[in-house]
């Protein structure tokens, strides 16, 4: 199949992208390594360097290549900056989206796969882990902005016949991760610490995340590409809570507990538990994680590591 991966030089999308390219699919990648960089790009990956708002240099995309899928990723995707530039995110994350959904359409691309959210996607339940079922209340512009694309995908499987599939991840970490944005906390904490610095926990450190390694995001990507009947919505995620005080004292063991345990405020709206109900995943798609907590961690820093 010849597939297009936008956002393909970034975290998740250069591991989504090795993974095509070992399976013997022709991939294109779309990124502006805004965010991305060229050292994440398969060398066997055919690389286009280009916005996702660039309708010219999209459609081009369209013209030249027979599209079979496509795995978009390609976003805005600070939290804090949609929460002060609602506008530019929107026109990022929905407007660009429903350009690249058009294009989809009008070319008769067979199957559209989207990286959601679903950590921040529910808000605070007390219902947890919290299925697909469960209402939606996304708090910041970023969460809309997702949860907007979700229901538009509906939209296009139901009147353009595109096969559409969104993926509601957990936390994901793992190699590769930019430790210099707000979101990964795992990347930003390993970062401090092979810095030699001390990092900051927000507030008393109890707020908890489910942390899926990015291998067993790749996987389920795989499984969305690979089943003829997947379709709607899927949260992927452990099930699993992890506290921020827990996350730290397992990465202060790789340290031989040299690091103290320094709490700072707490960020204001910060979500305080989230857990996924991954159960549609695993019965329809056959997905389940693989990856343990403590196992994805040691992997991650032993590849931060290597980068030191």
């Amino acid at each position: 199949m010849k597939i297009l991966v936008t956002g393909g030089a970034g975290f998740i999308g250069s591991h989504i992208v090795d993974a095509l390219v070992e399976r013997g699919h022709t991939v294109l990648v779309y990124d502006d390594l805004s965010s991305g960089k060229l050292t994440h790009l398969n060398s066997k990956a055919t690389f286009i360097q280009a916005n996702i708002q660039d309708s010219v240099a999209l459609a081009k995309v369209f013209e030249e290549h027979d599209i079979d899928a496509i795995f978009h990723l390609a976003a805005q995707i600070s939290v804090l900056r949609s929460m002060t530039q609602p506008t530019p995110d929107a026109e990022t994350n929905i407007m660009a989206t429903l350009s690249l959904l058009d294009l989809a359409a009008k070319h008769h691309v067979k199957k559209f796969i989207f990286s959601s959210t679903g950590g921040v996607m529910y808000g605070d339940t007390e219902l947890r882990p919290t299925s697909e079922s469960h209402p939606e209340n996304p708090l910041s512009p970023y969460a809309i902005t997702k949860l907007s694309i979700d229901k538009y995908l509906t939209f296009y499987r139901e009147v353009h016949g595109m096969q559409t599939v969104s993926l509601r991840y957990g936390n994901v970490y793992g190699p590769r991760q930019n430790p210099h944005g707000e979101a990964g906390v795992v990347a930003i904490f390993l970062s401090k610490m092979f810095a030699h610095e001390e990092p900051l926990i927000n507030g008393d450190g109890k707020q908890s995340r489910d942390y899926v390694y990015v291998s067993d995001i790749v996987e389920a990507n795989m499984l969305a590409l690979e089943t003829d009947s997947a379709s709607g919505v899927y949260n992927i995620g452990t099930g699993k809570e992890t506290s921020v005080n827990q996350l730290f004292q397992a990465l202060n063991t790789f340290f031989d507990n040299s690091f103290q345990e320094i709490h700072g405020e707490a960020k204001r709206g910060e979500q305080q538990a989230s857990a996924l109900d991954a159960s549609r995943a695993h019965t329809e798609l056959g997905w389940s994680p693989k990856v343990t907590f403590i196992n994805g961690l040691k992997q991650t820093f032993e590849s931060f590591q290597i980068q030191k």
